[in-house]
């Protein structure tokens, strides 16, 4: 099946665009939360809901979010000839590469 990078690019690629909801999902709650606390960046004014709240809503998308991206890239690991360290760094890069592309034209 994909036997070079082109494929595993595409599908990550493509697992990118319904992961800028848990990617922007764990920035909101970093930046509001342990960095703002270090003073890295300041707290959203309106966000009074306390923290315990978005945990509610960040862990649930993020984990279901990670293992369709884990279940995708399992049977494509094994059938591409790309070196594992290869493999694992583009799956983990090209999912980001929608969520940049929106940050980048905001």
């Amino acid at each position: 099946m994909a036997k070079h990078w082109s494929v595993p690019l595409v599908v990550n690629l493509l697992l990118g665009i319904p992961g800028v909801v848990p990617f922007w999902l764990l920035w909101y709650f970093a930046a509001n939360g342990p960095l703002a606390a270090a003073g890295l960046t300041t707290r959203e004014p309106t966000e009074d809901d306390g923290m315990a709240l978005w945990l509610v809503i960040v862990i649930p998308v993020v984990t279901l979010y990670g293992l369709i991206w884990w279940l995708a890239n399992q049977p494509l690991r094994r059938s591409t000839t790309l070196a594992p360290l290869t493999y694992w760094l583009l799956s983990l890069t090209a999912p980001l590469l929608p969520t940049a592309a929106l940050f980048l034209n905001s």
